[in-house]
This record gives C-alpha cells, structure tokens and sequence, in this order.
C-alpha cells in the first residue's frame, strides 16, 4: 500500500511532468484556454501515456533486453507512440468531431509530447526511490503512466480556469495574452512547490 501511495503522491503532485519535470508545455499552453479542450487534451495525453506504457515496458523488457537492442529505445517508443496516438485521433474524429476540431494540430502533436515520452523513459529507468524496495514490474508502470497522466489533466484543468476566469478582467495590451499565461504559469508552478516537502 506505501509502494501504491508513493506512486501516486509522486505523478500526481511531486514529480508532477507539467510543474516539476516541464514535460508537455506545448499544449499545456496552447490548450488551455477553455476547460473543455484542455479536459479532452488531458485525457487524451492520459490514455496515450497508459497505452504507450503497456506496450513499451514489455517490449523493451522482453525484447530489446534479450537482444542487446536498447540502443534503439527511443526510435522504438516513438513508432509506438505514433501509432497509438493515430488510433486515438481516429476514435475521437468518430465520437466527438466538436472536441477533435477544438484540439485542432495539438491532438497529432501527442505523438512528439516530450510528457509521453518521458513517462516511457522514466519507467525503463531509475525509479527505485518510489518502490519502496519492490520490484518494477508492467504494473507498477502501468499505475505510474496513468497517474502522470491524471497528474498533467489536473494541472491543465486550474490552468484553463484560471485562463477562462482572466478573460472577465481588463488586461494591459502588453500583457494580453501569452504574457499572462506565462505569469498565470508561473504562479502554478510555485503552487505545486509546496508538495515537493512531502516525504514519499
């Protein structure tokens, strides 16, 4: 249950891609300007990180391993990564063309989300201080990339309303715009500082 906890504690708010690592500032800024496509973008970017987890943990684990390929990783992680993505583009076109128009070019630029990779690479890699001293396994990795993603929805979601709720004031012309979002950012950022004190 503490191995469970510390994952948890850690994709979400201490090691959170958007606040701590920088991943996935792309759409994070560019998708943020209303709380619905950046709930779509979030899931979206949430659904690719799991999926993208469960296919490459095994497939470097059981192949590239075996046969000294790992040199390859990341060539291997991003075909995969763009593959999925693909099938995702295409089910949302199928099940809400409102939302796929709303994400626009951000929905095929998940396949070059540094967040998505990242999650791919932090799994393969040293991630020993959230175990607890188990084992890394396809689960944990699972539970890692899903939370993560959960993570970078929960920062998109208080970005985009405090976007939406910017727009009722008056800003000075040379800070319309992607100044403020920059600041607002920012402010984010020291927000998720305080969680850095816990202790996993």
């Amino acid at each position: 249950m503490g191995t469970f906890i510390a994952i948890v504690l850690a994709a979400v708010l201490t090691n959170n891609f958007i606040t701590v690592k920088t991943y996935g500032i792309c759409p994070f800024l560019g998708v943020s300007k209303k709380t619905q496509s950046a709930v779509g973008m979030g899931v979206a970017v949430t659904i690719v990180m799991a999926l993208a987890t469960l296919v490459t943990y095994p497939v470097y684990v059981y192949v590239m391993v075996p046969l000294h390929i790992e040199f390859l990783e990341i060539i291997f992680f991003i075909f995969i990564i763009a593959s999925l993505v693909q099938m995702l583009e295409q089910v949302i076109k199928k099940v809400s063309p409102s939302l796929y128009n709303t994400m626009g070019i951000y929905l095929p630029l998940i396949t070059t989300n540094c967040a998505v990779l990242g999650v791919t690479e932090l799994v393969i890699g040293d991630m020993s201080q959230f175990l607890n001293g188990a084992a890394m396994n396809i689960g944990w990795a699972v539970l890692y990339a899903l939370f993560a993603g959960l993570g970078f929805t929960l920062v998109m979601i208080i970005m985009s309303g405090m976007r939406e709720k910017l727009n009722y004031y008056k800003t000075p012309k040379a800070l319309a715009g992607f100044p403020t979002a920059m600041v607002t950012a920012s402010f984010i950022c020291m927000a998720f500082m305080v969680f850095t004190y816990i202790q996993i």
